[in-house]
């Protein structure tokens, strides 16, 4: 049974979110939008995703952003 039928984010890896929002937006943008030094700073998705597994404020921070503009990430 699934445990969390509700979760948008259900299935969808960190290594999916980031290198989708990379792909549409950026590092220069989501480093100005976000302000986190991963993605200011060398940027690299092994990187960001090394900081983001780290740290879980940030990736509640990249994970609500992804939620927020999936639609035109998809489109």
């Amino acid at each position: 049974m699934d445990n969390q039928p509700f979760n948008p984010l259900h299935g969808v890896t960190l290594k999916v979110i980031v290198t989708e929002l990379v792909a549409h937006f950026g590092f220069e943008y989501l480093g100005k939008h976000l302000k986190m030094k991963c993605f200011n700073e060398n940027p690299s998705i092994k990187s960001s995703l090394t900081f983001l597994r780290k740290t879980p404020w940030a990736r509640e921070k990249v994970e609500q952003f992804y939620l927020k503009n999936k639609a035109k990430i998809n489109s």
